[in-house]
């Protein structure tokens, strides 16, 4: 099922919600609610003062009533004021609080997930899940807490003044609200459907920005800026489809409101000019009647627009609790334990692994000496990187063990695991942060003199001397503003410092030039001395003094041995050989 057809029950949505985060600011909240109780009963007094006012100062001339209902309208305003202030800065405060602690929370679920969830989601997708889903419920967050309390004592307090004044006037006043219950709930419907599409829509905009933005040189290259435009302009006009007609349901909600208060207005000038002209009534009441209802709307207005609110809110919470409700497939189990035997040998037995249909390691068994140098070559697809891969937990084998120091990496805690293994791949991974804060990544508590040595041994100052903030000097995004050759060399200063028993190598100086890739190698040699490394390279160069290697075609190993001993046998190695790269 696609999350995006997946739908939750409105009243779990909210109570997950409220459990998990709006409930762990009841305080403020009484606090907010004792505010809003004070704002929204100002207008019921307000109301309820105009009757005094018309009869007893405007129409009877009492100048002694004129200076306290003068000053009890002031203290209405100047309650209703400070009110609105206090609980107008509480609800955002609380708003803001809910929408970091879900933002962090969530981060926090999403780095404990699988290499198979980053599979089938995009990094432009889930930044719109963590930031503009979370943001959109910001202002739903605030607004919601403060139209509900607000206007709901509003509401009550201008209804109490209107039927003390009439209750036959209030009930033809409202006597066309039932007709709005269904269009109503149509209408809600309809916004939540087209707010849910609307947000699928802008995390695949955002996917197609992330794509653009990283692949930049290629569109040029390639002068695909068009197609790329085209592509983007379709996503911007559905995502402006969908958006419009849910603003478009939110806006109709208020307009039905005003077409029965126009109804309502109506009925009653109808009904109490006849009682006010027949004496039945005084004009202060009229005024007083009629300045409640003329108020009553506004509330009524926004909590049926809050309806459209919430419902878009709601779809938000879908996807955001989608991703909560997402569960990590490789755990830890119960026992798990750090490593025994961390520096022991590492070996694969009878290890199957597919990616879906596709088989990529076929019953795979071999060994990797403690201490020693393994090497593993093939071509294109062998599963080369996937053992990697397996051997740091990011995949799990669908049959067969793989252990270190004899122990099944499985009983082995994941967190204890990794601290065992440096790994540099073809993949220089690289923050925008500074080169050495890139490279104290291997290790947060290294000192400052231990990452210049890692830089110094791994050549990195060897340009970043030439930079003006040597070590200090960005990165940039992704590491662009370092060369290929020069990022390699910070993730190999990375797994130096991390000083790990283990040493992963895969492809590691395949973005060196000759020279540079010659030193690197003396060094990543120096550093591979007394650790069990493992080797992936298509460069003679990198393995021909690998303590053992072992030949990998299909997801099996076909052949191993030393160089020598391989290229004698004249198998599978040999033809290998003629491939590759000296």
């Amino acid at each position: 099922m696609n999350d995006t057809d997946l739908q939750y029950q409105s009243g779990a949505l909210l109570k997950r919600m409220w459990t998990g985060y709006i409930s762990k600011h009841i305080p403020l909240l009484l606090i907010a609610v004792v505010l809003m109780t004070i704002e929204g009963g100002a207008l019921g007094l307000l109301a309820y003062y105009i009757q005094p006012m018309f009869d007893d100062i405007f129409i009877a001339g009492d100048t002694s009533s004129l200076m306290p209902i003068s000053l009890a309208i002031f203290a209405i305003f100047l309650a209703r004021g400070l009110g609105a202030f206090g609980q107008r800065s509480l609800t955002i405060r609380i708003g803001l609080k809910v929408i970091t602690n879900l933002q962090k929370d969530l981060l926090k679920h999403l780095m404990t997930l699988d290499s198979g969830f980053y599979n089938h989601h995009s990094p432009g997708a889930l930044i719109e899940r963590v930031r503009g889903d979370s943001q959109a419920l910001q202002g739903f967050a605030a607004n919601a807490l403060m139209t509900l309390g607000r206007d709901t004592v509003s509401l009550i307090s201008l209804l109490s003044v209107a039927i003390y004044v009439d209750w036959k006037w209030t009930l033809v006043a409202f006597i066309g609200v039932p007709v709005l219950v269904f269009p109503i709930f149509l209408i809600q419907q309809l916004i939540r459907r087209k707010t849910r599409f609307a947000r699928h829509t802008s995390a695949d905009i955002s996917t197609r920005l992330d794509e653009i933005f990283h692949g930049i040189k290629a569109i040029k290259l390639n002068n695909t800026q068009s197609h790329e435009s085209k592509r983007f302009e379709k996503g911007v006009n559905t995502y402006l489809k969908a958006q419009s007609q849910s603003e478009y349901g939110k806006a109709a909600l208020p307009a039905l409101i005003d077409v029965v208060a126009g109804f309502g207005f109506v009925g009653v000038m109808i009904l109490g000019g006849q009682d006010i002209m027949n004496g039945d009534k005084s004009v202060g009441e009229f005024m007083s009647f009629f300045t409640a209802l003329a108020l009553i709307f506004d509330p009524i207005r926004r909590l049926t627009n809050i309806g459209g609110a919430v419902q878009a809110a709601l779809a938000s919470m879908e996807r955001i609790f989608f991703l909560f409700d997402q569960k990590a497939e490789i755990v830890n189990l119960p026992k798990a334990t750090a490593p025994k035997n961390p520096k022991g040998d590492i070996q694969f037995r009878e290890v199957e692994f597919a990616y879906g249909d596709k088989t990529v390691l076929n019953k795979l068994s071999f060994t990797a000496p403690a201490g020693k140098t393994t090497a593993l070559v093939g071509p294109s697809g062998a599963g080369k990187t996937t053992v990697f891969n397996l051997l740091t937990r990011l995949e799990e084998p669908q049959q067969g063990c793989i252990e270190l120091g004899d122990e099944n990496i499985s009983d082995i805690h994941m967190d204890a695991l990794r601290e065992q293994i440096s790994v540099v791949s073809q993949e220089s991974a690289l923050f925008d942060e500074t080169i050495a804060q890139n490279i104290g990544f291997g290790r947060l508590t290294a000192s400052e003199d231990e990452i210049s040595l890692a830089a110094k041994t791994a050549l990195v100052t060897e340009f970043a001397d030439l930079l003006p903030e040597k070590l200090d000097a960005l990165a940039g995004p992704r590491g662009s503003k370092l060369s290929g050759g020069q990022r390699q060399r910070v993730v190999i200063a990375r797994a130096l410092l991390r000083d790990a028993p283990v040493l992963l190598l895969d492809e590691a100086t395949s973005a060196l030039d000759t020279n540079t890739e010659q030193l690197i190698q003396a060094a990543l040699e120096q550093a591979s001395k007394g650790r069990t490394t493992i080797v992936i390279a298509h460069r003679l160069s990198t393995i021909r003094d690998a303590d053992i290697i072992h030949v990998m075609q299909d997801g099996q190993v076909v052949e191993s041995g030393t160089h020598d001993q391989l290229m004698e046998k004249a198998g599978a190695y040999m033809e290998l050989h003629k491939d590759f790269v000296e």
